[in-house]
């Protein structure tokens, strides 16, 4: 029998609640059960081998792109123009953790090997709250999808908070992660979040972020997240310049382990490479690093530059920059039907 529910704090409405989940021992292990597709029945008894799991591997010819700064792609500015609308709508929600401060300060006081924004002849130290709060032990897992104006909330929240999120995307016609939403909570309404932290799991972005501000914040939220209809419609219009996209499934492979993703909501690059995760309905493991993150300085010691986003694809062993070349890697490696 399960355990039973915890107490539940008075300004929640009240939450599903499920058995808290064992502690993983790694990564991989915890990866094992996330993404397989549902198989048939094979309680009868076979006498034929298990078919080895599929392996994956980069498309021919694929090779690793060099990090660009601030450079769009021959073909993509339409894209990253209607990403970007997003951003004054929500007035920067999803940019910045909580908390940031930045300030001018001169090149010698950052040491060459920590990563800093430059600015002219000046570096921007950013400083922020986020060493305050209190950090989940495990990813927090998020079943949504990226057209979705309410999963878009959650996920600001998400950025401010600098959390790093176990997503499962549950685009429209997606035959994986919408049933298992309603297996798990008795709807598909999405988002639909579960903290293996604590046990909590529920419905309702607007209980997601009080809860998410509660547990891992200072108990704030956001101005824009925090006006009722108005921050519903604004969250929906940020969706306009990229109507469609990051709804609908395309026919996938989905590997046995969770793509790595560092990025945030506020940035356009992002999106584009969230709306090809989503549609292609691939667990990604997000690492979110809004201005003010110190997973920036994570990247920067591993690769000696910082770009969002950047993702590590622990399937293939690959690992890269550059937007446009992340998407056409991720259709090339996992779309199911390739187009000739």
């Amino acid at each position: 029998m399960a355990p039973p529910a915890a107490p539940t704090a008075p300004h929640h409405r009240t939450p599903l609640f499920l058995p808290r989940r064992a502690a993983a021992t790694a990564r991989a292990a915890r990866a094992a059960s996330l993404a397989v597709r549902a198989q048939p029945n094979t309680a009868a008894a076979s006498t034929s081998a298990p078919e080895p799991p599929e392996k994956f591997k980069p498309p021919p010819g694929f090779k690793v792109p060099e990090p660009k700064r601030f450079e769009i792609k021959s073909g993509q500015q339409s894209s990253v123009l209607g990403a970007l609308l997003a951003i004054p709508l929500r007035l920067g929600t999803g940019v910045f953790v909580l908390g940031y401060s930045p300030s001018l300060v001169s090149p010698s006081e950052i040491p060459s090997d920590q990563y800093a924004l430059e600015f002219g002849a000046w570096k921007v130290k950013e400083e922020s709250k986020i060493g305050q709060c209190k950090r989940p032990e495990k990813p927090i897992e998020i079943y949504e999808f990226e057209g979705c104006p309410f999963c878009r909330k959650v996920r600001e929240m998400v950025s401010v908070l600098d959390l790093d999120v176990l997503f499962y995307p549950c685009p429209r016609k997606g035959p994986t992660f919408r049933p298992k939403v309603l297996e798990m909570g008795g709807k598909k309404q999405f988002p639909y979040m579960v903290d293996p932290n604590t046990g909590v799991a529920m419905y309702e972005s607007d209980d997601i972020i009080k809860y998410l501000a509660d547990t891992y914040g200072d108990g704030s939220v956001p101005i824009m997240l925090s006006l009722g209809l108005l921050t519903a419609i604004t969250a929906g219009l940020a969706t306009l310049g990229r109507i469609g996209k990051g709804n609908s499934y395309t026919a996938s492979r989905i590997p046995p382990q969770p793509i790595e993703i560092w990025a945030f909501e506020g940035s356009p690059f992002c999106r584009l490479v969230r709306e090809t995760l989503v549609e292609l309905e691939l667990p990604h493991l997000l690492h979110s690093c809004a201005r003010g993150s110190l997973k920036r300085q994570e990247v920067f010691k591993k690769k000696g530059v910082f770009q969002a986003p950047y993702i590590e694809d622990p399937n293939t062993g690959v690992q890269m920059f550059e937007s446009a070349e992340i998407i056409d890697y991720l259709k090339a490696t996992y779309v199911l039907y390739q187009s000739s």
